[in-house]
């Protein structure tokens, strides 16, 4: 009679091998599946252990199959097999966005990497010779940082010095203490980025440091807060070793260099809707008015992430005099267009002219959020 019942039982099932070749997954990974209560079988025999899947669960079964082919964690797909239809394609928007905003900081790294070997097949010759033409360099620099025209507190952070430049947006409950934290955790380092002592590999290294000297800073800064993992920042910042500027940057501020009377953008926005830009399912005209426009995919923030810490891009910017930096949270580029900025950055007679003028122009556009700004200028001694 048991035998019967455990026939009737699975007259309506497939065995796993059967189930197996209909979703396209083996029957290692389904028992694996099982195991993480990613994907359990509908029945499972009391005396023999085998397994039974009904047939409604192929669309599932596919459905984890597909993740894995494009390298979503298997915690990451738990999470989406158990939405509906419509959060779980927002689910799979959202992982991708990260896949490719980490993918088009790796492909910075290996252009760095590529150009910083190349060159080391020029004689020390030709280096020196170039080095004595560009004289010494150094710097000249100004920063502001502004509540606004509409919030009533200010956590953005800007800090210029002689060896480290940086912004910060924080944002929660702490925002205003990570902001702060993280720009603090990078003056160390800078100082410690003398002139000429650190080649190039090394100083990448060095700025990847100090980039989770920034995360660790912040995580105890909103220690102790309701949510925080809600609290962090963004961070971009530069470091000044002499005749390199070495940039570390998370988030949605920015860099932008303005050489020979042109506006170039140096950093990539860490965003939902850079993501959608990048893929072309949004322009750029359409991303400043989007509803997810603040949605963040990287940033430095106070809860412990699932897969470690968000790594931040990390490059090395080659100084000429002449050369003006620009770095800013989105309280001035999401209301000031790169037009604009290129405008107020070449009219400026100087950093201290140009962070006001810059500020000046946030206001003018309903400054609705925090404003921070560096400017500084490369210049020969």
């Amino acid at each position: 009679m048991e035998r019967e019942a455990r026939a009737k039982g699975t007259a309506a099932l497939v065995t796993i091998g059967e189930f197996a070749r209909s979703s396209r997954l083996s029957a290692k990974a389904l028992r694996r599946y099982d195991e993480l209560g990613l994907l359990r079988p509908a029945l499972v025999d009391p005396v023999n252990g085998y397994r039974y899947y009904d047939g409604t669960q192929v669309g599932t079964a596919r459905l984890v199959a597909w993740l894995r082919r494009i390298g979503m964690p298997l915690a990451g797909i738990k999470e989406v097999v158990a939405l509906d239809a419509g959060a779980a394609a927002a689910a799979i928007r959202t992982f991708w966005a990260q896949v490719e905003a980490e993918t088009a900081a790796r492909r910075d790294l290996a252009t760095f990497l590529v150009d910083h070997l190349a060159a080391e097949e020029v004689e020390m010759s030709q280096v020196d010779m170039d080095r004595g033409t560009l004289g010494t360099l150094g710097i000249r620099y100004a920063a502001q940082s502004d509540p606004g025209a509409v919030r009533g507190t200010n956590q953005d952070a800007a800090f210029a010095g002689a060896r480290l430049l940086a912004v910060a947006d924080g944002f929660g409950e702490r925002g205003a203490g990570a902001s702060t934290a993280a720009i603090d955790a990078l003056k160390p380092v800078a100082q410690g980025a003398v002139r000429g002592a650190v080649p190039a590999a090394e100083l990448l290294n060095a700025l990847e440091d100090a980039a989770d000297l920034a995360a660790r800073a912040v995580r105890d800064a909103v220690a102790g807060s309701g949510a925080p993992d809600e609290s962090g920042t963004t961070l971009t910042a530069m470091v000044w070793t002499g005749s390199q500027l070495g940039l570390v940057h998370i988030g949605d501020s920015r860099a932008y260099l303005l050489r020979g009377g042109e506006l170039f953008r140096i950093t990539h926005d860490h965003s939902l809707v850079q993501s959608m830009i990048d893929d072309g399912s949004l322009t750029e005209d359409e991303a400043a008015s989007h509803p997810q426009r603040a949605l963040l995919l990287k940033a430095l923030v106070g809860g412990p992430a699932q897969d470690g810490p968000a790594r931040a891009d990390v490059q090395l910017q080659e100084a000429r005099p002449g050369d003006r930096y620009l770095l800013c949270s989105d309280g001035l580029s999401a209301v000031v267009d790169g037009t604009e900025l290129a405008g107020a950055l070449g009219a400026a007679d100087g950093p201290d002219t140009a962070v006001r003028a810059l500020v000046a122009l946030a206001y003018a556009a309903g400054g609705p959020d925090n404003v921070a700004c560096v400017v500084a200028d490369v210049v020969a001694l």
